[in-house]
C-alpha cells in the first residue's frame, strides 16, 4: 500500500511538472551524474550549429547554456532545441571556440554587438601582406658595399692554406713546411708563416717542384689495345673519354697512342703543360717495350740510334736494349723523344722486324708501374711537379 501511494504522489509530481513547468527534484540515484554532467555538455551535443545563438529556444546566459542554472529549466535532460545546443557546445564544449553568445549575448540589444572569441587574430588585407613582402625582399636584395680596402680583408690568400687545398697535407702540415725553408714563391724562399699569396699569379714551390695551386687535374691511364686515343669517337668506338664519363671539367689527352698499342697515356686540363709536353723543343722522352721476332744482328741498337730513313725523315732512338729474349721472341726497350705517327713500329719495321705488340711504359718522368690495364689514377702532386719542371714550368 505504501508502494502505491508513493507512486501516486510521483505520478502527481509528474502531472504538475507537465502542468506548471516547476524545477523537478532530482531522483537519488541520478544526483551523481547530474553534477558530473554539469559542467559539460554530453557527448551527443559537441556539435557546432550554423544557426546564430539568439534565435528561438536560444539562451543568453552561460549557466543556462550549461544546464546548471538555480531559476530552472531541465538539467542535462533531453537534448535541447537547435539554437541552444549550438550555444552550449560553443560556450562550455572544452576546446571549442567562445562565441560572443557565451559571454555577453548575442542579441540586437547586447552592448557592443558580436565579439570575437579569444585566440583570433584580425586577419590583414592581401595588400598588406603584398606590401609586407615586397618590403622583406627589398632589404635583402640590396647591392653590396664595397668598402675600401683599408677596412677590408688583405689581399691574396694564407700560403699554408692554399697549399693544403692543392694537397700537400694539413695546415699544420704546410706550416712545418714553411719552417723548414722548403716552400718558394716566385723564388724567394718563404721562412714566415702568414705570407699571403694569389694562387693565380705567383709560382709556388715546394722542394723545388711546382705546385699547382690551381683547379687543374691530372690523371694517367693505362690505355687497353683498340681503345682509340680521342675523346670522342664518331664511329661509336671506344675511345679515352670512355674512362672520364663521370667528371664534369672537360680533360684532353697529351699526346696519342696507336689503337692497337698499350701503355700510359696522360689526361688532364692544362692547357700549357699538355702544350710543352708534347712540343719538340722540349723533348720530353718516352719509352716503349716492343716484342719482335729474332735473331737480333748486335749493331741494332746501333742502327736506331744513328737513324732510320723514313718516307717522313730521320728517326732517331735516344736509347735502345734488349730487356728479355726467349729462343726467337725479343723483348726490346726503346726510348725517343719525337712523337710523330706510329714512329716506332715504321722504325723497326724499317730495320727488319716488324712489331708484334707494343706498350709505353712511361712518359717523361712518370712510369707506367705495376698499374693495370684500363685503371685511371689521378697523379700526385709530386708528379705533377715532376712533369711542370720537365717542361720549365
Amino acid at each position: 500500500m505504501r508502494s502505491s501511494g508513493r507512486n501516486n504522489r510521483d505520478s502527481g509530481r509528474g502531472d504538475h511538472r507537465g502542468a506548471g513547468g516547476s524545477t523537478p527534484r532530482p531522483k537519488a540515484g541520478g544526483k551523481r551524474d547530474d553534477k558530473q554532467r554539469a559542467g559539460r555538455p554530453r557527448p551527443e551535443e559537441r556539435r557546432y550549429d550554423v544557426g546564430g545563438s539568439g534565435g528561438p529556444g536560444g539562451s543568453s546566459d552561460r549557466k543556462d547554456e550549461r544546464g546548471g542554472s538555480k531559476s530552472g529549466g531541465p538539467k542535462s535532460g533531453a537534448p535541447k532545441s537547435g539554437g541552444s545546443r549550438g550555444a552550449a557546445a560553443r560556450g562550455g564544449a572544452k576546446g571549442g571556440p567562445r562565441t560572443g553568445a557565451a559571454s555577453k549575448g548575442s542579441g540586437p540589444g547586447a552592448k557592443g554587438g558580436p565579439q570575437r572569441g579569444r585566440g583570433q587574430a584580425p586577419s590583414r588585407p592581401r595588400e598588406l601582406d603584398a606590401k609586407i613582402e615586397e618590403r622583406n625582399r627589398a632589404r635583402h636584395n640590396k647591392p653590396q658595399v664595397k668598402t675600401p680596402k683599408t677596412f677590408g680583408d688583405e689581399e691574396g690568400e694564407r700560403l699554408q692554406k692554399v697549399l693544403a687545398r692543392a694537397g700537400m697535407g694539413s695546415r699544420r702540415a704546410c706550416e712545418e713546411l714553411i719552417d723548414q725553408a722548403r716552400v718558394e714563391v716566385n723564388g724567394q724562399v718563404v721562412m714566415e708563416q702568414g705570407v699571403r699569396v694569389d694562387p693565380e699569379k705567383d709560382e709556388i714551390k715546394v722542394d723545388g717542384l711546382t705546385v699547382a695551386t690551381q683547379s687543374y687535374l691530372f690523371f694517367a691511364l693505362n690505355k687497353p689495345a683498340g681503345v682509340v686515343s680521342t675523346m670522342e669517337d664518331p664511329d661509336g668506338r671506344q675511345c679515352l673519354g670512355d674512362y672520364v664519363t663521370n667528371r664534369e671539367t672537360r680533360l684532353f689527352h697529351v699526346g696519342r697512342l696507336d689503337t692497337e698499342t698499350e701503355g700510359i697515356i696522360l689526361l688532364t686540363n692544362h692547357g700549357e703543360l699538355a702544350h710543352r709536353l708534347t712540343h719538340p723543343r722540349y723533348g720530353v722522352k718516352k719509352t716503349y717495350l716492343a716484342a719482335i721476332q729474332g735473331p737480333l744482328p748486335r749493331d741494332l741498337g746501333k742502327q736506331l740510334k744513328d737513324g732510320i730513313q723514313l718516307e717522313d725523315g730521320y728517326a732517331r732512338a735516344d736509347h735502345f736494349r734488349v730487356v728479355e729474349n726467349t729462343g726467337k721472341n725479343y723483348l726490346v726497350e726503346v726510348t725517343l723523344h719525337e712523337g710523330r705517327k706510329h714512329i716506332v713500329r715504321r722504325m723497326l719495321a724499317e730495320a727488319g722486324f716488324p712489331v708484334e705488340r707494343l706498350v709505353r711504359t712511361s712518359f717523361g718522368p712518370i712510369p707506367l708501374g705495376d698499374q693495370k690495364s684500363g685503371w685511371l689514377r689521378r697523379m700526385t702532386n709530386t708528379e705533377v711537379g715532376m712533369l711542370m719542371r720537365e717542361v720549365e714550368l
